[in-house]
């Protein structure tokens, strides 16, 4: 961010990063799905998801103030960090800068549809912060934390705060697009779109990946054990599935 701005008191803007992303895999039998989604189950357990948020608080200076993680039956599971920027200073029975508090979420849905022989993990993240701290940093190891086919982003800085003269400042750093805080390496493997209302302060970035490794997404089974023709006819469901989620709408 540079430079810090010299402020008159706190710093109120809330910056908001709602990051979504979605894991395909096709799996024809009841069985291979039900399997699917108990592999995904246990590979993104509350534990595991509580270690990555554990980690994303670290990277943007962050302290955690408290944890509140469940594992959900039949699937799915939540985390929720209440975190701090900065130091908390005891004054008497109260603490200090608790205006700077906030929060980062997670959830899984993992779900499939026995007539698409598709299964889809979706995951949520939400990280909101006050003061000087952006999430934005973190989405390299956001994406590379889960096997993203699809990935939507929002970002929204929220309030205002003032200078030492007294001018209100709406924005505290400078942003064109999400994908400015994405390195080159993840942004060529995917097809981005990014739509922003800069008068807003709201920015929306989605991501598709451009290449399908067909062993990438076939459960418990050999992409050479499948016929040629099985093969094309599995690709053009995953890319017409990864292009419906991409674009938002039911396209055919």
């Amino acid at each position: 961010m540079g430079e810090k701005m010299k402020l008159y008191g706190f710093n109120n803007l809330t910056k908001a990063l709602s990051f979504n992303i979605y894991d395909v895999c096709y799996a024809k039998t009841a069985r291979e799905q039900q399997d699917y989604i108990s592999y995904i189950d246990e590979q993104y357990n509350s534990q595991r998801l509580t270690n990555i948020l554990t980690t994303l608080t670290e990277m943007i200076g962050a302290k955690v103030l408290n944890i509140a993680q469940q594992d959900y039956e039949p699937q799915g599971a939540s985390v929720t960090l209440l975190i701090a920027e900065g130091s908390m200073v005891p004054a008497g029975q109260t603490q200090l800068a608790h205006l700077d508090k906030s929060h980062v979420t997670v959830h899984t849905y993992p779900e499939y549809h026995p007539e698409t022989f598709l299964a889809t993990f979706r995951v949520d993240i939400d990280v909101a912060t006050c003061g000087e701290i952006t999430p934005l940093s973190t989405l390299d190891y956001l994406i590379g934390s889960f096997d993203s086919d699809i990935i939507t982003m929002d970002y929204r800085v929220r309030g205002f705060t003032r200078d030492v003269n007294g001018k209100k400042l709406f924005l505290d750093h400078r942003i064109t697009s999400i994908q400015d805080y994405i390195s080159d390496e993840i942004l060529r493997r995917y097809d981005t779109v990014d739509i922003n209302v800069y008068e807003a302060n709201l920015f929306h970035t989605k991501m598709m990946l451009k290449e399908i490794d067909l062993q990438n997404y076939l459960f418990k089974t050999d992409v050479y054990e499948l016929p040629p023709r099985t093969r094309l006819n599995i690709m053009d469901n995953l890319r017409r599935e990864m292009i419906e989620i991409f674009s938002g709408r039911n396209i055919y």
